[in-house]
């Protein structure tokens, strides 16, 4: 009996000292989890997703060619507009046509009003001939000028159709889905062939190559920290084994707020904390959602 209770007793004490020799180790100024800002890629057009090149777990660049919407119906009204240019350019060459006529009937007229009217002044004409090509003269000015409203009237045509067709090009670019940021896809919402409508969300996309720890820190801890600071940043890669990393505060809370759900017990959940921001490398150790720690004293070489 006593052998027994010696061994319970050493093994008690045995448990209580690891526990020490943890509660020793425990250093971590503030805990949090890791955040990256998350993309959502949403389609700009409606129509069938034509093609499709993303698939999870995908790394893809900025500005790389992801899919394609059907592009049939926005080509088919750029053809339509097109056809309605060239019959307008025709119509500008008649009426330009017209133009040049009315103008030079307008200057025949002007020279023969002249000569009639000196004639007219040496009395060599009457005076119904000289009011008669003043009539003339006077119809043909007015003929000219509708001719010229004519043609502001198609030149204003084809202005709008200008402006139509840069509509129609502008969404046929936007058939095309270009990928905003670098990063890595985390989740597709489609496949190709689905009809896909304006703001569907196609894919979500994440850069993961900085990472951000969300942490929270009583106001006394805050008086010591500002934006720019190097902190230490740990994560467990294995058993025993916790990875460090040198990051950079670059967010605080302006504002206190009620302490996280995180954050269980009942002492520390009466208390108002600030939010923190810490920007971090990534290695490729680091996904979103892990649990971080953090050490605000500045790290020595890590």
């Amino acid at each position: 009996m006593i052998n027994r209770f010696c061994y319970y007793s050493a093994q008690l004490l045995l448990l209580l000292g690891i526990m020490a020799c943890g509660n020793g180790n425990d250093i971590a100024d503030a805990y949090g989890n890791f955040e990256s800002e998350e993309i959502i890629v949403s389609s700009q057009s409606t129509g069938e997703l034509i093609n499709f090149y993303v698939e999870d777990g995908d790394e893809i660049a900025e500005g790389m060619f992801a899919g394609i919407t059907d592009t049939v119906p926005v080509s088919l009204q750029l053809d339509q507009l097109c056809a309605q240019m060239k019959t307008l350019a025709a119509k500008k060459i008649n009426i330009q046509a017209q133009e040049e006529v009315q103008r030079e009937q307008l200057k025949n007229l002007e020279r023969e009003t002249r000569r009639i009217e000196n004639l007219y002044k040496q009395q060599a004409a009457t005076e119904q001939q000289y009011e008669d090509l003043l009539g003339k003269l006077n119809v043909t000015k007015a003929q000219l000028k509708s001719v010229e409203t004519q043609y502001q009237a198609v030149n204003a045509e084809n202005e709008v159709l200008v402006s139509q067709m840069r509509l129609l090009e502008n969404q046929l670019q936007k058939c095309k889905i270009i990928n905003p940021v670098k990063g890595r896809v985390l989740e597709t919402y489609v496949n190709k062939g689905e009809l896909v409508t304006a703001g569907k969300a196609l894919y979500k996309i994440a850069n993961l190559d900085e990472m951000e720890l969300k942490v929270y820190v009583s106001g006394s801890q805050l008086a010591g920290i500002k934006i720019g600071d190097n902190v230490k940043v740990m994560i467990d890669k294995a058993k025993n084994e916790p990875g460090e990393y040198q990051g950079t505060v670059s967010w605080i809370s302006s504002e206190t707020e009620f302490t996280p759900k995180i954050i269980q017990t009942r002492e520390e959940r009466v208390n108002m904390v600030y939010g923190i921001r810490i920007k971090v490398k990534n290695d490729g150790s680091i996904k979103i959602g892990m649990p971080g720690e953090v050490v605000f004293s500045k790290p020595s070489a890590l």
